[in-house]
């Protein structure tokens, strides 16, 4: 049932309300000795009660079932935030370890271990990892960066800009889990 479901279910007992509350009023005018309530209005007014009662609950019930499934969602979106923060060092190490190794002989090596570094990149991008793009010349963004360092910059239009990323940065979904360290030229 949606909000303007209930919305309006509540707005029709209301409604019902004030026209027994009308009712009441004209027969008590009538038929009442003394202010005092029939047994039949004491029932409407006992039902009316009642009613308001159940709608409230009700709409109680729906805003809680809302809130739960929403914090549900978020937590399943962000359930494999721990595990994807510890293996982004192994992945800091693949890069690392194709950088030392391009610069060997051994081809065939170079091949395995870039393989296998694609496999577990590609099996994290399924779980919702995305790399934050930093690159040199973009600009500064305090939000998304951690400047780690500043320095003056080799070329005017590097000034306020990034010079070199020291680590990568990854998001998970919108989340960003951690934030790409950069040096800033000023």
């Amino acid at each position: 049932m949606s909000d303007k479901d209930i919305t309006e279910d509540f707005e029709e007992a209301l409604e019902e309300e004030q026209k027994n509350a009308a009712n009441e009023e004209s027969i008590d005018a009538e038929g009442a000795v003394d202010g005092e309530l029939s047994v039949e209005e004491q029932l409407r007014e006992d039902l009316a009660k009642e009613k308001d009662k159940f709608l409230r609950l009700f709409a109680e019930f729906e805003n809680f079932k809302k809130r739960t499934s929403k914090e549900r969602m978020e937590m399943f979106k962000t359930a494999g935030q721990e595990i994807m923060v510890s293996m982004l060092p192994v992945l800091d190490d693949f890069d690392r370890a194709l950088k030392e190794l391009a610069k060997s002989d051994d081809k065939e090596m170079f091949k395995g271990v870039e393989l296998i570094r694609v496999k577990f990149r590609e099996t994290l991008k399924s779980k919702g990892l995305e790399e934050v793009e930093a690159g040199q010349g973009d600009t500064f963004d305090a939000e998304v960066h951690d400047a780690i360092t500043q320095i003056p910059a080799p070329d005017k239009k590097l000034k306020g800009k990034i010079v070199d990323v020291v680590e990568k940065g990854y998001k998970l979904g919108e989340r960003i889990i951690r934030h790409p360290k950069v040096v800033v030229g000023n």
